[in-house]
């Protein structure tokens, strides 16, 4: 494959709002021994890359700074010690950063083959959430066949994923969303109920759903004053896993609450974590998630599609939160 010694990319000029996001051109960046450079034909858009922008998520030394945490597309070159994949394959992947551009690198072990009866552009809307929802529902959180999970934010990318992912693999699934469109599309993609957060008290529709148990476990984005009523919400055993805080990083828990029930607290992020662990997390989705798409079990979930110039554009929808599931970029 013929590669250009440029190529255009978008990148955050200075932290500030979506008007900070400016086209550029870069120098094409050079696959290390374990790594694949990807032509990319689209990108996910995802809250890192708002907080990216806004200078308050920090880029690891060894990353890009341009924003973009998955893609979609075909490989155009490999390193000397690349065995996974060859010139030609068209994957999706999760990235160190860097999507936004017509070009980037990522380790080999942290792509996957584009899912039969996918487009690129489809693809491009998974690795992100899929890792992130693998890695934190079922194994921080342990959440097992038969089981039952609560999902904050059901319309949003990693909600709209977290829903299918556990209903396809027989799990009850109950979530929260922001306006009765929103929790309709999440009975949709299969929660057994949906409760708007803006008119419901979810707390105690769900204490009714479970017929007073709760769930076993809670997949929470929002933090802050929530996490009280969560942890009131959990079966005994139940696990609460972390994964963002909309509401605020603080909160006052009683821990009699967790004692009495043998609760978990647990949460993560995926970004620092090793090569070697996004590999394994990678591994386990092609096992065991990437049938059920192949089977239609599992569907991508795009909101709207925006060219990689008006990656603006995407943002300013981003931070309105009225989409429902993944917004994209196209090269």
């Amino acid at each position: 494959m013929s590669l250009p010694a440029k190529m255009r990319a978008v990148e955050i000029s200075h932290p500030g709002g979506p008007e900070v996001l400016k086209p550029s051109e870069r120098a094409l960046p050079q696959p290390k021994p374990h790594e694949i450079l990807v032509k990319v034909a689209a990108a996910g858009v995802n809250r890192p890359d708002i907080l990216q922008r806004m200078g308050l998520y920090a880029v690891p030394p060894d990353a890009s700074d341009l924003p973009g945490l998955e893609i979609a597309g075909t490989v155009a070159a490999v390193g000397a010690n690349v065995t996974m994949w060859k010139v030609g394959d068209q994957v999706c992947a999760l990235t160190h950063g860097g999507g936004y551009a017509e070009y980037c690198v990522t380790p080999e072990v942290q792509a996957l083959p584009v899912p039969k009866g996918l487009s690129l552009v489809e693809a491009a809307s998974l690795p992100e959430t899929f890792f992130t929802v693998y890695s934190n529902v079922f194994d921080r959180g342990g959440l097992k066949a038969g089981e039952t999970l609560l999902v904050q934010g059901g319309s949003s990318g990693i909600g709209v994923t977290a829903i299918q992912v556990a209903a396809a693999m027989g799990n009850r699934v109950f979530a929260t969303a922001g306006s009765d469109d929103k929790c309709a599309a999440c009975v949709k993609l299969g929660a057994e109920k949906a409760f708007n957060y803006k008119t419901q008290d979810w707390a105690a529709e769900l204490k009714t759903a479970t017929g007073g148990k709760g769930v076993n476990v809670i997949l929470d984005m929002v933090g802050g004053d929530y996490v009280p009523k969560e942890l009131k919400s959990l079966a005994d055993e139940g696990r609460l896993v972390m994964i963002a805080f909309l509401r605020g990083m603080k909160t006052e828990v009683d821990l009699s609450v967790v004692m009495a029930k043998r609760l978990q607290i647990t949460g993560s992020t995926l970004r620092p974590r090793t090569v070697e662990f996004k590999g394994q997390v990678a591994k386990s989705l092609r096992e065991r998630v990437w049938p059920l798409i192949e089977a239609g079990k599992i569907k991508p979930v795009l909101y709207k599609t925006f060219p990689l110039a008006e990656a603006a554009e995407a943002h300013k929808l981003m931070e309105t939160s009225q989409h429902i599931g993944k917004i994209v970029l196209t090269v």
